[in-house]
């Protein structure tokens, strides 16, 4: 019994320090060719405060998160945020980056009123950003 709880204390520890350890964690590449695009709402529009936001991708493909395919990988919205998540690590999951790891390609956001800005970002299997990173150009939309 000691034995085991020792092992299960030992691998917490090692866990511990691998989530600590950014190179510990891989990193995928992205097909030379990809690129990942807002279809709608275009840069500049004014939209209610429910919006569609859809999502466009080429030169690669969409599977849910936790699908290790080559060239593969599922969408993050990054919504009101400054700069990209660092490379290298999982992309946050908040109010500001939104995780659409079911494969979805659409979603309808409800924001308040005023200038929002909207981008989008792929992520690998584990939500880790490709390399190269695999983002949109960011759009401005303005909430009436």
């Amino acid at each position: 019994m000691k034995k085991l709880l020792l092992a299960v204390a030992l691998s917490g520890l090692s866990f511990s320090a691998m989530a600590a350890d950014a190179s510990a964690l891989p990193v995928t590449k992205a097909a030379a060719d990809a690129a990942v695009y807002i279809i709608s709402p275009k840069d500049g529009a004014t939209v209610g405060t429910q919006v569609v936001v859809r999502f466009g991708l080429k030169g690669m493909g969409v599977a849910p998160a936790g699908v290790a395919k080559e060239h593969t990988g599922h969408h993050h919205l990054l919504v009101d945020v400054k700069e990209l998540p660092a490379a290298g690590q999982p992309i946050p999951k908040d109010d500001n980056h939104l995780h659409f790891g079911g494969g979805q390609t659409e979603t309808t956001l409800t924001l308040k009123p005023g200038t929002h800005t909207l981008q989008l970002e792929l992520g690998d299997a584990n939500h880790i950003p490709f390399d190269p990173a695999v983002v949109s150009k960011k759009i401005t939309i303005h909430v009436k």
